[in-house]
């Protein structure tokens, strides 16, 4: 009788465990349970700012400005966003220091929901504390830059 029980309390444990990691329609309509914002921002951010900006998101002198406490990443959402999608050829100036490295285009390379990670995760990180991104400023500002 001890045997089935402890059978019985395992099938059932097991049942448990699975119906927990099961996603919700709402997660199964969105693609599935995945890593949170910040998760998702971190690994785009690793993927593709990473080289230019450096692991601790400090740039390279002259070349690659740092986004640590940047006023680029903390300002307003609509420049920063602009900035992913459309690049940035300009020199840029951060606290006296002239930067020149251009920044290549990446609003035909990530989708709204990646820029809003990544941002996200950049706009949290590295000293910065500035409001998330939303995957609806990203789309707004995408439609305003087709006109």
């Amino acid at each position: 009788m001890k045997k089935r029980l402890v059978v019985v309390i395992t099938m059932l444990g097991a049942v448990v465990v699975c119906l927990n990691i099961r996603p919700t329609l709402a997660e199964a309509a969105r693609g599935g349970p995945g890593p949170s914002t910040m998760q998702r921002g971190q690994k785009i951010y690793e993927q593709t700012c990473l080289t230019c900006h450096q692991a601790d998101a400090g740039g390279v002198p002259g070349m690659t400005p740092p986004l640590q406490k940047s006023p680029y990443v903390q300002g307003p959402a609509v420049k920063v966003i602009g900035i992913v999608m459309n690049g940035l050829n300009d020199g840029v100036e951060i606290d006296g220091e002239t930067y020149t490295n251009p920044m290549p285009p990446f609003g035909t390379v990530l989708k709204d929901q990646e820029i809003a990670d990544v941002l996200t995760y950049l706009r949290s990180h590295f000293g910065n504390k500035a409001a998330p991104v939303t995957v609806t400023q990203v789309a707004r500002i995408r439609q305003e830059l087709k006109k």
